[in-house]
């Protein structure tokens, strides 16, 4: 299933995606009968029971009539989406978890996970546009594959990691370079405002399947700067998930951000390296999970 949030008047709702449109499931709920999530956090929450009942939304919707759905049914291109997930607690990123990317800038293969943290700041959607921060010339592209929480976790073995994700969706970890390098620490670098255009769905994770055999790529104005594999990772997503919660509480709803593949600008030589510039068209797409575009644009001054 893929869920989504967009914007309305009165605030965030919860769409279904189908190939006829997508399903506006408070209103279907409410015709139907059927007692579900109405937001992408209790649809989280909610496990395997809240699930079951956006199901039974779908079913509804997709086996009326046609006068009946129509009313359910939305077009995608018409909504102002929302970040997929939409209030995450924890956001928690990877870094240089791919073989060929950590090659690519000289970096040493890691040994354990290498961590760090976003912030909410920095979620935005897709199609918005996003701002270059004044403080930076050298904001770089990362596309990468995010892990959604959908039980507490805490311990957990690898066997057993992958059956706490609720499911998967894309990002673009958008990098200032010169911000991140001025330190050891990188988090400068990453925690500008809406460095994380999250979307456009979650994908659950039976629909998924191996979350580690998935084609990954990034293109700049139509032009392919990323094409990788999921299965380049140094550390799999089960690994991840299982590492983080041997040290601290993991939630419903906290994201995973876990890594980029080769190709970004900072691995091209020094005079090869032309940043993101006002008006480029980034676009993220993971196979099974869709994909997520925005322009970059000059921040106001």
């Amino acid at each position: 299933m893929k869920l989504l949030t967009y914007i309305e008047r009165d605030g965030n709702r919860l769409g279904i995606r189908t190939e006829q449109g997508v399903i506006a499931v408070a209103e279907a709920a409410s015709k139907a009968g059927i007692a579900a999530p109405r937001t992408i956090h209790e649809a989280i929450e909610g496990g395997a029971e809240a699930l079951s009942a956006l199901k039974k939304v779908e079913d509804y919707v997709l086996t009326a009539g046609h006068d009946a759905a129509e009313s359910l049914l939305l077009s995608e291109s018409a909504l102002s989406l929302a970040p997929c997930v939409t209030a995450p607690s924890k956001i928690i990123c990877v870094g240089l978890n791919y073989r060929k990317h950590a090659e690519e800038t000289n970096a040493k293969i890691p040994e354990y996970p290498i961590l760090f943290n976003k912030f909410p700041n920095t979620l935005t959607a897709h199609g918005r546009d996003v701002a270059l921060p004044r403080a930076t010339n050298k904001v770089d592209y990362e596309a990468e594959l995010v892990i959604v929480i959908g039980k507490k976790t805490k311990y957990v073995s690898r066997e057993e990691a992958l059956h706490h994700v609720f499911g998967y969706c894309c990002v673009n970890d958008l990098s200032a370079r010169d911000l991140q390098l001025r330190t050891p620490q990188w988090m400068l670098g990453k925690v500008c405002d809406d460095f994380s255009p999250l979307g456009p769905y979650v994908v659950t994770a039976d629909e998924v399947g191996d979350p580690n055999t998935l084609a990954i790529s990034c293109t700049v104005n139509g032009e392919v700067r990323q094409s990788s594999n999921t299965s380049d990772m140094i550390f799999p997503c089960d690994e991840i998930v299982s590492y983080i919660s041997q040290h601290f509480t993991l939630e419903p709803g906290d994201i995973i951000l876990t890594g980029t593949p080769e190709g970004v600008v900072l691995g091209y030589p020094p005079e090869k390296q032309v940043y993101l510039q006002d008006g480029d068209i980034v676009t993220i797409e993971i196979e099974k999970l869709g994909s997520i575009t925005n322009r970059m644009v000059n921040e106001p001054t």
